[in-house]
C-alpha cells in the first residue's frame, strides 16, 4: 500500500513539475532543466511525466528529451509487466 500511495504522489509530482515548466515556457520564466523533468521519471514518476506531455503538449518534439522520456516510460512498463506476472505465479 505504501509503495502505491509513493508512487502515485511520485506521478502527480511529475505531472505538476511537466505543468510548472509549461507554464514558465509560456510566460517566459525560469524554466526546470530537462534533467530535473527525466529524474523524476526515472524514479517512478514516468506515468505523470507522460501524461503531462502528452495532456500538455509539452517537450513533445524536443530531442533527445522525447525519446529518453519513451524510454524510461517502457522500461517501467516492461517492468511492471514483469513484476505482474511474477506475483500471478
Amino acid at each position: 500500500m505504501r509503495i502505491a500511495l509513493s508512487l502515485a504522489l511520485l506521478n502527480l509530482w511529475a505531472f505538476g513539475a511537466f505543468w510548472h515548466d509549461k507554464q514558465s515556457a509560456v510566460l517566459g520564466r525560469r524554466r526546470t532543466p530537462e534533467r530535473q523533468l527525466l529524474g523524476l521519471a526515472l524514479v517512478g514518476g514516468s506515468f505523470g511525466a507522460v501524461l503531462g506531455q502528452r495532456l500538455l503538449r509539452h517537450k513533445t518534439r524536443k530531442q533527445p528529451f522525447a525519446t529518453y522520456l519513451l524510454l524510461i516510460a517502457s522500461a517501467h512498463a516492461g517492468l511492471a509487466i514483469g513484476l505482474a506476472s511474477l506475483a500471478m505465479g
